[in-house]
């Protein structure tokens, strides 16, 4: 009987930091299996082995790309036998237009929680992320577009939509900055001082309004073609509802834990660089909200970087090392305190180069542990193994249309003109499916795995996987048709749907399926739609 695995004592703490400085000239991934062996005792006992080849080809391809990988990629990297393959795999990964696509998906969602069209069409906000992920922007940059853009500029309007679509709303904007720049929920600091969260202040949320509190859409908040405007005046005022006195408090724009920006005196009439009148867009000489973007950005502010590592972390490891993610606070702390600010300064210190902070998460032993766990429970937050992942909708639709044969045919039709966009275009229809099924409501956060009866009855009995494994040429029950011996035709199953060979027992539960009936295509069709209702195909292992 094993014993239960302990964490790391609060006494430790200081020989964790220890640690960190101690091998401060290792690889951040080395320093990630470091650190998180120091976070538990035992760790070498309860720790789940590395993945197979298998299974780490398939969680990257889903982590990196957003799809699982074809059966010849799938066939040429476990046969490859070089030492370094898996590195190599993860730089591919990383250099191609499908991890750009894959970023774009993960920040739409993050940033805009699939909110319907308003002012900015979708695809002109995704052009513009997925053009910024393949150039490897700098995330503080990529933020610093964001939040600055005013919709004016035909070429930066696309980056406003982060405002524009949630017209500019005060306390609608107030929460999603707080919650995904700086990691902080402060919904519940708006009336008053978070009633559970000591560290979460009303002066907090509306310093923060206070950056954009003169803004307004120009002409008006109905026009699909407004913009931001801003005046040069206007104040931030709140009272507590618990405070019996009433007192009206001020605030100027201010970064929750940072000192207040003042605003410049300025000459009378001297307010503006262009003066309000009908019809025309005012500029003021001095704008609060100009100063948002850099204020959020700064290097001073440390929440801002903590929050991108953390959510970056998440989308490899399935949790964050702060979770939930944007409760970041003293009753909340890191599991693992040390990592999540070696991430956060080391991410800042190789200038927010994401792909560099994603391949250092990669290579690590901590992501590349298996899922199966050995000996005692241990709980996720210590990353003894693997975390099971449930496959986002875009995740899903892209990897049914993989697995089934799809992708290859739409391929093989391209031709010449085969381009990732070219290729996006064909797959969307066949995705659009799984965001309605799948996807969380519009303007509403992700609150994870939920499993419905119509997604049950979607992918059991719903015309539209029937239609897509129905046999045609090239898709994969057709491949599978073709092959004689059974055990072939496992293995071409399996390494398409699961990216992994097939156990001796699922070598034979195949023969037994198609030896039982005469009509063999249709058997065949049966256990693939068996295989792509599992769970094994719905989570990422």
């Amino acid at each position: 009987m094993g014993f239960p695995a302990r964490r790391l004592p609060a006494a430790w703490c200081a020989l964790v930091s220890f640690v960190l400085v101690a091998h401060a000239d290792e690889p951040l991934h080395q320093e990630i299996d470091r650190t998180i062996a120091a976070g538990l005792l035992d760790y070498d006992r309860v720790a789940a082995p590395l993945s197979t080849d298998a299974e780490f080809l398939r969680r990257v391809f889903l982590d990196l790309t957003g799809s699982i990988p074809s059966v010849a990629d799938a066939r040429a990297f476990l046969a490859d036998a070089a030492a370094d393959k898996r590195a190599k795999l993860i730089d591919k990964l990383l250099a191609s237009p499908e991890h750009a696509r894959r970023m774009q998906e993960f920040f739409d969602v993050m940033l805009m929680d699939r909110r319907r069209d308003a002012k900015v069409p979708a695809a002109a906000w995704q052009a513009f992320l997925r053009t910024s992920f393949a150039a490897n922007k700098p995330y503080d940059e990529l933020v610093r577009d964001i939040l600055s853009s005013d919709g004016a500029d035909p070429k930066t309007r696309p980056a406003a939509k982060f405002f524009l679509d949630r017209d500019l709303e005060p306390t609608i904007v107030t929460r999603d900055i707080a919650r995904l720049f700086l990691g902080q929920n402060l919904q519940c600091a708006q009336c008053h001082d978070h009633p559970l969260v000591g560290d979460y202040k009303q002066s907090h949320f509306y310093g923060i309004q206070a950056f954009f509190n003169r803004a307004y859409l120009h002409p008006n908040a109905q026009d699909a073609k407004a913009v931001i405007a801003e005046k040069a005046d206007g104040e931030v005022n709140f009272i507590s509802v618990f405070d019996p006195k009433k007192v009206q408090k001020t605030t100027s724009p201010a970064v929750p834990g940072r000192k207040p920006i003042g605003d410049p005196k300025l000459d009378k009439g001297k307010e503006y660089k262009v003066a309000p009148a009908k019809d025309v867009k005012p500029i003021p000489a001095y704008s609060r909200l100009a100063k948002l973007a850099s204020a959020i950005t700064a290097e001073e502010n440390v929440a801002f970087r903590r929050t991108a590592a953390n959510r970056l972390w998440f989308l490899m490891m399935g949790r964050g090392l702060v979770h939930p993610l944007d409760f970041d606070h003293s009753n909340n702390p890191a599991s693992h305190p040390a990592l999540l600010t070696l991430l956060a300064d080391e991410f800042a210190k190789n200038k927010y180069d994401v792909r560099w902070l994603l391949r250092e998460i990669a290579l690590s032993k901590t992501y590349q542990r298996s899922s199966e766990r050995r000996g005692p429970a241990v709980p996720e937050d210590r990353y003894a193994a693997a975390i099971l992942k449930p496959l986002a909708p875009e995740q899903l639709g892209s990897a049914m249309a993989q697995a089934s044969g799809l992708t290859d045919v739409y391929r093989k039709e391209l031709a010449k003109n085969l381009t990732e966009p070219a290729l996006h275009a064909k797959l969307a229809g066949n995705v659009a499916p799984y965001l309605r099924l799948y996807g969380n409501r519009p303007g509403e956060t992700d609150d994870g795995f939920v499993s419905t009866l119509d997604q049950t009855l979607f992918v059991k009995h719903g015309s539209h996987v029937r239609n897509l494994i129905a046999p045609r040429t090239g898709s994969l029950v057709e491949r599978a048709a073709k092959l004689k011996e059974p055990s072939l035709v496992a293995e071409e199953l399996f390494l398409t749907v699961y990216t992994r060979l097939p156990s001796d027992e699922e070598r034979d539960e195949v023969a037994a399926v198609i030896r039982s009936t005469p009509d063999r295509t249709a058997a065949l069709t049966d256990i693939v739609w068996a295989m792509l209702a599992s769970a094994e195909f719905r989570f990422n292992h």
